[in-house]
């Protein structure tokens, strides 16, 4: 019987003698939620979780691509695409794209995510030429005028070698690594590090009647089995992110559940990045019907996963996320500048 152990996250005191960090950040832990497939969860406290699992939880997470997880990181996103579900066409051309990342830039963003496939529901595969053609040119240029790293939002190896030449720090890849076997290779070779994502299905399948037997435990057990497989390529743990992928074949009971169970991902012994950013879900809770209503929405959701100790927010709305994250933290840790 395998067994799951979710950390109750706190970052207020009192704490007890007794509590552990939660991945060499701010937040701490003495209580767990003890899950598994045939028995009802059950409140533990840290003397009853294995000594591995524990030490996975506990574990100071690297930096990596220029990101020190002693607070949450925004992660901006720039879709250079003509039909991305929130931003499409917004910054198609290299010179909208760029003045955008600086915008993010200046609004507090901490690496900027540029992707040139959209991965909204129902959307087709890129030729990686096109792919190429939209991104290489927004990296080169921001690579020489902004400090802030860069990340590439890719399936495809040909992809993340054009992006990593012009000066891409991380690849983000939504298929979790199942698309391309040659990406793991590229960036084991290249020193990079990754982020793997689960995504049930390709975008153009996914939304059709997704289906699990224990969507958090399902997803965690991909994730888990997919960094098993990097490190196995050689890609260290420390330098991998894993992401849940909401919104990626998952309909909102099953976003719900995620992001309401979301510490449990630490217990893979990586940093955690969520990116739940005006995404429908949003919009059906909240009544706001499309994508740039939702911003708030979309803060509520990065505040909430943030109070678990999840390391990087992915987000359209840079500004105002990284605003909310400041107070919150002022408020939960009392850290302000």
């Amino acid at each position: 019987m395998c067994v799951y152990f979710r950390p109750i996250v706190r970052f207020d005191g009192p704490r007890p003698a007794e509590a552990i960090d939660l991945a060499g950040g701010p937040g701490w832990f003495s209580h767990a939620v003890r899950l598994s497939r045939d028995r009802a969860p059950q409140t533990v406290s840290v003397d009853e979780i294995p000594d591995d699992f524990r030490e996975r939880l506990s574990a100071p997470r690297t930096p990596m691509a220029g990101l020190v997880f002693d607070r949450p990181r925004v992660m901006g996103i720039l879709n250079v695409t003509p039909d991305s579900f929130s931003d499409g066409g917004l910054h198609q051309t290299a010179s909208q794209a760029v003045q955008r990342a600086h915008e993010m830039a200046a609004a507090g963003a901490d690496i900027i995510d540029i992707g040139g496939e959209s991965t909204r529901p129902g959307a087709l595969t890129v030729p990686h030429e096109a792919e190429i053609a939209r991104v290489e040119p927004v990296i080169t240029a921001l690579s020489r005028e902004l400090a802030t790293p860069i990340s590439i939002d890719t399936r495809k190896s040909s992809v993340a070698e054009a992006a990593v030449r012009a000066g891409a720090a991380l690849v983000n890849d939504v298929s979790g690594f199942t698309f391309d076997p040659m990406l793991a290779r590229y960036c084991r070779d290249h020193g990079l590090p990754v982020c793997v994502m689960h995504a049930r299905g390709d975008p153009e399948t996914m939304q059709s009647d997704p289906r699990y037997d224990d969507v958090l435990l399902d997803v965690y057990d991909f994730l888990a089995a997919q960094v098993a497989m990097l490190v196995e390529t050689g890609i260290p743990r420390s330098r991998i992110l894993v992401d849940p992928g909401i919104g990626f074949g998952k309909r909102i009971e099953h976003n719900l559940t995620i992001l309401q169970n979301i510490a449990l991902f630490h217990g893979i012994g990586c940093a955690v990045l969520v990116g739940a950013s005006r995404k429908r879900f949003i919009g059906t809770i909240s009544g706001a019907e499309t994508p740039a209503e939702r911003t708030f929405g979309s803060v509520a959701v990065a505040q909430a996963v943030a109070a678990q100790g999840v390391q990087v927010v992915r987000v359209h709305d840079v500004s105002e996320t990284a605003q909310a994250l400041a107070v919150w933290r002022a408020i939960a840790q009392g850290t302000y500048p």
